[in-house]
């Protein structure tokens, strides 16, 4: 049995869907939904439609804070490792739950996810160019967990005490492990919608690389990731992917230079989030 956890700002339009893709599913104990800072009516929902999830409302609004009141409620009702953490503009496959808690159980992983299927149906074509790419990039590929959600078993957990006050939590848990403690699990996903124009892809990223410059200007990753992609995007740039690879490159150096940016200015950052899939 698990706990599932669901940091929630403001996603009255997408977390039906979210809870509806968990709730019935095999091998949830507890389903906590931790709203923070919510000026819509995402409680309300959950508390009318959804009476077996434990429903915090939270005033600060703060994903890490919410994270860390949830698992003190959780260790209050007695919490059952693994622990899912899951964004609530996602939705999980069927029975993905369950294969997790199976695979876990049977393997050396600690930190897990499921594999991640980007939906860019309703994105731009510059969008889908760039995720032409960015899905088979080897850190993507390979596992080391790129979805925003991710499952740490009991042993993993003990890896580090709170969350701290930072932007990029799911970064911060990664570098907690090696590669070899990391999987996304086979046969299970995590349906994500891509945003629908350029402008709002730029945002999320940027919150993601300026994250990662956080943690690493604050020295809070004990393992460090190596992300060597030039051989991969220099034989992009040499085959039939030559006009998407090059987009990458330009929509990458766009997001290199706005997180160095806003790093100057940490102190006065303020949560940049994806509108145009919700």
């Amino acid at each position: 049995m698990a706990t599932v956890i669901v940091p929630a700002h403001n996603e009255a339009g997408v977390i039906e869907n979210c809870l509806n893709s968990i709730i019935k599913q095999k091998g949830v104990d507890h389903l906590i939904v931790a709203c923070n800072g919510c000026t819509d009516n995402t409680a309300e929902i959950v508390k009318q439609k959804f009476p077996s999830a434990i429903c915090l409302d939270i005033q600060k609004p703060s994903k890490v804070n919410a994270l860390n009141e949830a698992e003190t409620v959780a260790k209050e009702i007695g919490i059952n490792y693994p622990v899912f953490y899951i964004d609530a503009d996602t939705q999980l496959s069927e029975n993905c739950i369950s294969q997790i808690i199976q695979e876990l159980d049977s393997s050396n992983v600690l930190l897990a996810a499921p594999t991640p299927m980007i939906d860019t149906s309703k994105s731009s074509w510059l969008v889908k160019k760039y995720y032409q790419i960015w899905v088979n990039l080897p850190y993507i590929k390979e596992g080391v967990i790129a979805t925003c959600s991710y499952i740490i078993t009991k042993q993993g957990r003990q890896r580090f005490e709170k969350f701290p006050e930072i932007i990029n939590d799911d970064g911060y848990v990664r570098c907690h492990f090696k590669n070899n403690e990391i999987s996304n699990i086979a046969g299970t996903e995590i349906y994500i919608q891509a945003p629908r124009d350029i402008f709002s892809l730029i945002k999320i990223k940027t919150r993601a690389r300026l994250g990662n410059m956080e943690l690493s200007r604050t020295k809070q990753c004990p393992v460090k990731e190596a992300k060597n992609y030039g051989n991969v995007m220099l034989s992009r740039l040499l085959s039939r992917d030559f006009i998407p690879a090059t987009f990458y490159i330009v929509i990458a150096l766009v997001i290199r230079v706005r997180s160095a940016l806003q790093l100057k200015q940490l102190q006065n950052y303020k949560w940049e989030k994806d509108l145009s899939s919700r």
